[in-house]
């Protein structure tokens, strides 16, 4: 489903948006359906590790718990575990079962599905990094790092979903003027920046407070905001490919907040590209060439990731 008519201002996008059935990846949706035909068996970790591939599914796992939070409920939700532990295994696979898949949503504009599938595998990857880097800084809830990566970009992801023509035009702006920030683009197609819109989308929607402080690049001085700042850069920079000549920046930034010996660093970011690059598959993308030595990856020795999801 797309808009047949834009709307106007910020405002008209929120309760556009609000208004609007968010659809999900297939690849969820049938994962879901193998673990429900084992039902008994499953957990909410084995459900929510599927869910970290999906941040539309997730958006509206979080929704859903929040629009129908009990009164005697103190404590938010801020991982997709959570808010299974809160549902309940049976009472999510009777209510999440039947949802609509973005694949057919899009069908027919293969531009808009791929431009979406970009951006959404770069959410996963991002999410990855953030959660190896929380572990290792011995954080008590990781997951809530993860998920906050995951959701980073929900705006662009929406845009794409529900308005494609102008996630393309801001795209087309963007490739023709390599100088231009993507805040400018987005203002001169929209007439608003994106992360102005999110703002008020998780406001509406009620997020947790914490999900949407972690999703705030404005308080990246904070070492949780900053783990998934620098996820986000990490996974935006090497999304084309490890050529781009910010990563040197991305690295030392890395390096810097984990405090560990650069090859150590490159070996986790390299190890955690190989896992994401594993679930490719979600995607429809082509594998991307992750040199052995991260810190050269103009050395030519190339690896790639195995079609198995992780």
């Amino acid at each position: 489903m797309m808009f047949a008519e834009l709307p106007r201002d910020k405002s008209a996008w929120v309760r556009a948006l609000d208004a609007v059935e968010i659809p999900v990846l297939r690849r969820t949706v049938e994962e879901l359906a193998r673990l429900r035909e084992h039902e008994e068996r499953v957990v909410a970790r084995d459900i929510a590790r599927v869910l970290l591939h999906d941040p539309m599914f997730t958006l509206r796992v979080l929704r859903y718990l929040q629009a129908h939070r009990r009164a005697a409920q103190i404590s938010d939700i801020t991982t997709v575990e959570h808010a299974l532990m809160m549902l309940g295994i049976t009472p999510f696979f009777e209510h999440f079962g039947d949802l609509p898949a973005v694949e057919s949503s899009l069908a027919g504009r293969p531009l808009a599905l791929d431009g979406l599938m970009h951006v959404v595998c770069r959410a996963h990857h991002a999410a990855l990094y953030a959660h190896d880097w929380a572990n290792l800084r011995h954080e008590r809830r990781a997951d809530e790092v993860a998920i906050a990566a995951l959701l980073h970009d929900l705006a662009e992801i929406l845009l794409w979903c529900f308005a494609p023509e102008m996630s393309m035009g801001i795209a087309a702006m963007l490739r023709a003027n390599g100088s231009l920030r993507s805040s400018a683009a987005q203002s001169s197609v929209l007439g608003f920046k994106l992360a102005d819109l999110q703002s008020a989308l998780l406001a509406e929607w009620r997020l947790a407070a914490l999900l949407r402080s972690l999703m705030d690049d404005a308080h990246a001085t904070h070492p949780r905001v900053m783990n998934v700042a620098l996820a986000m850069n990490l996974a935006r920079h090497s999304a084309g490919g490890w050529d781009n000549p910010a990563l040197p920046d991305d690295y030392a930034a890395i390096q810097q907040f984990l405090k560990l010996p650069l090859p150590q660093v490159l070996a986790r970011i390299r190890r955690t590209a190989l896992q994401a690059e594993a679930a490719r598959d979600w995607y429809h993308r082509e594998a991307v060439p992750i040199p052995v030595d991260l810190g050269n990856p103009s050395s030519g020795v190339q690896d790639y990731a195995k079609s198995d999801d992780s």
